[in-house]
């Protein structure tokens, strides 16, 4: 591609334009078949870029790492479609709430953190996003059915 650039050819741009669509088709050669999904409707679109955006944000490795996202109408705003649109287009892929699969993530990343690290259950409860330790607390309760610190304690 120097050299056709440093030639004096009339119509060196137009060799350049095709050695790059050569290159770019032998670049999607390269990538396998698959990733090129075709979503059957905008819903199933929605609910996988929703479910991306959810796990984009975990694992959770420092205590000082905040959630960005924990609400159905961040995760709505965050994909510029309303909430009531991603509600239902959520509901309709999985048979779950938006509410539902965010809270199950939390719970799930909850639980890993109690069982594999050493952080107190304020650390935890934080870096989840929950604005004390209380809530996340009485969140935990409503799934578990037993406190962050009888989990653990039962954990180990």
């Amino acid at each position: 591609m120097l050299v056709e650039i440093n030639s004096e050819y009339l119509h060196k741009y137009d060799v350049l334009r095709s050695y790059l669509h050569v290159l770019v088709h032998e670049a999607l050669k390269i990538q396998p078949p698959d990733t090129f999904v075709k979503h059957k409707d905008a819903s199933a679109r929605i609910t996988e870029l929703f479910l991306e955006l959810l796990e984009r944000q975990f694992p959770i490795d420092t205590p000082e790492f905040r959630l960005q996202l924990h609400t159905p109408k961040e995760f709505a705003n965050c994909l510029s479609v309303h909430i009531n649109h991603l509600n239902r287009s959520v509901k309709k892929e999985t048979g779950k709430t938006t509410g539902e699969l965010i809270a199950g993530r939390i719970l799930g990343e909850g639980k890993a953190l109690l069982q594999h690290s050493n952080w107190s259950v304020s650390e935890i409860a934080y870096s989840l996003g929950f604005e004390s330790p209380a809530y996340f607390t009485n969140f935990f309760k409503k799934y578990q059915q037993q406190s962050p610190v009888e989990y653990r304690k039962n954990f180990v």
